[in-house]
């Protein structure tokens, strides 16, 4: 199976085009945003309240820091990106590579095949990969609240 089915309507590949506004968005967002010198905790500048698990246990989620690496990495900040989360640049690379991708096939009548049997293994492989980071690093790390997300534990708990 190829990556690019040609032969498409624009119409049916409108979801493409969703997905590269989703990439151009989050790319603005990050662009507008600054990376906390934490390694976690930008998203709060959206208003957004911090990690239930930084809170509550003061370790990370497995998604702590992905918001500050995608936005370090926006900036050009690549050793802070990686140093918030490891798999941030990364997945923020095959994400932006899948947006250019999507918004090429819209243009050129081609889907973006995601349904085969290799694209679901490496996702699942990624996944996995994702979780078992996540779980190893709640393990060995305490103590990952900044003064302020301590503050606020201390009213939650």
């Amino acid at each position: 199976m190829a990556l690019l089915e040609y032969g498409y309507p624009r119409k049916a590949l409108r979801s493409q085009l969703t997905w590269f506004a989703s990439w151009a968005v989050i790319t603005v967002i990050g662009a507008i945003l600054s990376p906390e010198k934490s390694g976690h905790g930008t998203h709060q500048q959206l208003g957004l309240p911090p990690c239930p698990s930084v809170l509550f246990f003061d370790r990370p989620c497995p998604g702590c820091g992905l918001t500050t690496s995608w936005t370090a990495l926006i900036h050009g900040h690549i050793g802070e990106a990686f140093h918030a989360h490891p798999l941030g640049p990364p997945m923020y690379v095959l994400f932006t590579i899948s947006a250019i991708l999507a918004l090429y096939g819209f243009f050129k009548g081609a889907h973006l095949n995601s349904d085969t049997r290799e694209f679901n293994r490496a996702a699942a492989i990624g996944v996995g990969i994702f979780i078992a980071f996540g779980v190893i690093r709640m393990a060995i790390t305490p103590h990952f609240g900044t003064p302020t997300e301590h503050f606020l534990a201390s009213f939650a708990r």
